[in-house]
């Protein structure tokens, strides 16, 4: 082993303070992320959710009126 005991590994040698230090900020970092993300799906995800349902009401109003033809074309291959 590297160390001979387990406050020396916390130690290292007088360089642990920076070495956990970045432990510690790499790991609340990757919290912060991971929140930032969930909520940000949460948000989008309920913003597709209203813009579907104030769509789905009018779009029933605007789908009986012109409706698209989906004419065969044929196309020459030349």
């Amino acid at each position: 082993m590297a160390f001979d005991s387990f406050a020396s590994f916390i130690a290292m040698e007088g360089h642990g303070p920076y070495v956990w230090a970045c432990y510690g900020v790499f790991f609340l970092l990757m919290a912060v992320l991971v929140l930032w993300s969930l909520r940000s799906k949460r948000a989008a995800v309920e913003a597709c959710r209203r813009r579907f349902e104030t769509t789905s009401d009018t779009g029933r109003e605007a789908a009986t009126g012109a409706s698209a033809t989906f004419a065969r074309v044929n196309v020459s291959q030349d």
